[in-house]
């Protein structure tokens, strides 16, 4: 064999070999959303369980290195005790499934205190928990280090970007100067973590992945009717564009939206693991796994269904029917019940509970629209409160008062701006 010959193949095979030490495998997944009801009515407990206990087997056939959470690991900002033991205990079970490392990162409906308080005791678990912004930047970097204690990956580990946190209200600013500051600001965020990550790399000399984690609406996103995605800032500032994420990032890990999503290779939403709403009932939910061997490879992995749901919306023949398909199935479903036919149908409410009768069918929501659109011609307060939500309230009141359109636009706006800055402080 020729000298140079023999050179490269050793080339190859110390690449393979570099490959296969510095090789990590990263399970990305988000909006957990723990403490989260259904209408209100039905706790999702077991659902969640079922969850974490299919995601610790997951890690475990799929040999995880590090697992990110990427915000909203609960519903609100003081979730029960039941459901902070269950967030706990997974994550002692997680090391002993084999995952060295755990990142979190907080969402727009957690506490940064009530995450961030426990953090000193979790770091002895290799749990990193990064629950706000901070004034240093390079406390959101976490350097990951393989078995034979070498540096192995670098994780900007970015939570969700709280205006305060970012920038500073200015007197007299408008609506579009507002949005345009804190698109800046949070781009700007993105463009130092990358940077300090990118000089902490060169101090390590070693050339490894850079990968980031972000709670934020990016355009490409996917929504649904029902999914309770908070909007995250006031002002038009919806989304963001993926170009905020320089190319540093092999990899960005995105939470805020339910729906499983592909802005770019490298850009994803996992999605949240179990349906927030009957808009999400047909939805196929998932983790992401990014494999950094020789070649970085992304897979898909698909989160069984725990608990079947279903929106059933037709004329009486079509709920009729679908209730007795899904009554053979011999399952437990939630389901809600919207009659669109034509015809008068009073006494509504006992026909559904004859359909159900010795059946695992639970009927969450049922609605008679042929009926309430009846009703509201005759009077516009008759509406049920869970039928409504704010906003729909807020426009009943404007329609009622004979406010003008141009009035309209700019009460609306305060409006949004004061149920937005609620939903922030909760």
């Amino acid at each position: 064999m020729k000298f140079i010959d023999r050179y490269f193949l050793c080339f190859e095979r110390r690449r393979i070999w570099d490959a296969y030490i510095h090789s990590m495998k990263i399970l990305h997944t988000s909006d957990w959303h723990l403490g989260r009801t259904l209408y209100t009515k039905k706790d999702r407990q077991d659902e969640h369980t079922a969850f974490l206990n299919w995601l610790l087997e997951t890690i475990n056939k799929q040999s995880i290195d590090i697992l990110l959470i990427a915000g909203d690991v609960f519903d609100t900002a003081s979730p029960s005790s039941t459901y902070q033991k269950i967030y706990y205990e997974f994550l002692v079970k997680v090391r002993a499934a084999g995952c060295e490392n755990v990142i979190v990162v907080g969402g727009n409906h957690d506490s940064p205190s009530f995450l961030n308080a426990p953090k000193e005791i979790l770091a002895a678990l290799n749990v990193v928990v990064v629950g706000n912004a901070s004034e240093n930047t390079e406390d959101e970097i976490v350097i990951i280090r393989n078995s034979n204690d070498e540096p192995a990956l670098i994780v900007c580990a970015v939570p969700f970007l709280r205006e305060r946190d970012i920038s500073r209200f200015a007197e007299g600013e408008t609506y579009s100067d507002r949005s345009k500051r804190i698109n800046e600001n949070i781009k700007k965020h993105y463009e130092e973590i990358a940077r300090l990550a990118e000089n902490k790399r060169d101090e390590l000399g070693k050339d490894i992945p850079i990968i980031a984690t972000g709670h934020l609406s990016v355009f490409g996103g996917k929504r649904s009717e029902d999914d309770g995605v908070r909007e995250t800032y006031i002002g038009n500032i919806e989304a963001i564009s993926s170009d905020i994420f320089p190319e540093t990032f092999e990899y960005v890990a995105l939470g805020h939206y339910h729906i499983p999503s592909v802005m770019k290779e490298h850009i994803r939403y996992c999605g949240s693991p179990i349906p927030m709403g009957f808009g999400e009932a047909k939805q196929q939910k998932c983790v992401f796994v990014i494999d950094f061997n020789a070649e970085k490879k992304i897979e898909r992995i698909e989160i069984p269904v725990f608990q079947n749901i279903e929106s059933i919306v037709g004329n009486k023949d079509f709920i009729e029917n679908r209730l007795s398909e899904i009554k053979k199935l011999d399952k437990s479903f939630w389901v809600e019940i919207i009659y669109t036919g034509q015809e008068i149908f009073p006494d509504f409410t006992a026909w559904l509970n004859e359909q159900i009768e010795q059946s695992k069918i639970e009927i969450l929501k049922m609605q008679n629209k042929q009926y309430l659109d009846q009703v509201l011609t005759l009077n516009d307060t008759v509406d049920l409160l869970d039928e409504l939500n704010e906003y729909d309230v807020f426009e009943k009141l404007l329609k009622k008062k004979e406010i003008s359109e141009e009035q309209k636009i700019e009460l609306k706006e305060c409006y949004n701006e004061i149920v937005i800055g609620l939903n922030i402080e909760d």
